[in-house]
């Protein structure tokens, strides 16, 4: 979860709900101050949009314009507590009409949807037209955290029965049956690359599992920068 790789764009998460999104609100002001053609993208849950820092970086992305694209995987879940009881607004994408930007909600277990959401808004934010915000009406098989490997924990808030609802609208399965329906790729070629990425994947577990633990001097290694 935590990880970055600054030379891919990638800034890393953040630990405390919603305070990635004025990150990348920041990102999209260097964007803008910079001249690229460069576009933030943060993503956060339903939760992180009752935050002050979600109402706070959409409103002066809004101002200024930035090159910014704000995704909200709405799951309908903040860990155990279901979004309808605590949003007034069930519709997250029209809390974009309070800045004056694009709201826009998609079916975020479609990956076709969602790519056309996002390729019209990363064209808007390169004509320098600002922020959008997409909401993904999407689903998690899982908890929110390690806690919920215990089936009372998981079972209080939803029911299997609506876990295995959402299963069935599996993306990856979707668009693979998608695929091969509209003759784009066929199943050999899909299986190849499921094969590619299963040995690819093997090969990092491997990788870590072999690697030595880290010295107990390198505890404090890039941690602090000396000015």
């Amino acid at each position: 979860m935590h990880i970055s790789q600054l030379s891919l764009g990638n800034l890393g998460a953040n630990g405390i709900v919603g305070a990635g999104i004025p990150i990348a609100t920041g990102a999209g002001l260097s964007i803008k101050i910079r001249g690229t053609d460069q576009v933030a993208v943060a993503f956060f849950g339903d939760g992180a949009t009752s935050e002050g820092t979600f109402n706070e970086s959409l409103n002066m992305a809004a101002v200024w314009r930035l090159p910014v694209l704000y995704i909200c995987e709405n799951n309908m879940y903040g860990m155990f507590t279901p979004s309808s009881t605590v949003l007034s607004v069930q519709e997250i994408s029209k809390k974009a009409v309070a800045y004056g930007i694009p709201g826009i909600t998609v079916d975020g277990m479609d990956a076709t949807a969602v790519y056309e959401a996002v390729n019209e808004a990363i064209k808007r934010a390169r004509k320098g037209l600002g922020p959008t915000l997409i909401e993904c009406k999407t689903y998690r098989y899982y908890g929110h955290s390690g806690i919920e490997v215990f089936e009372a924990v998981t079972r209080p808030y939803r029911t299997k029965e609506e876990i295995e609802e959402w299963k069935a609208r599996d993306p990856i399965k979707s668009l693979r049956m998608k695929l091969i329906k509209e003759a784009i790729l066929k199943e050999e070629a899909i299986h190849e690359i499921e094969e590619r990425v299963r040995a690819e994947i093997e090969d990092a577990l491997k990788f870590a599992q072999e690697s030595p633990f880290p010295m107990a001097e390198d505890a404090l290694k890039d941690l602090f920068v000396e000015w």
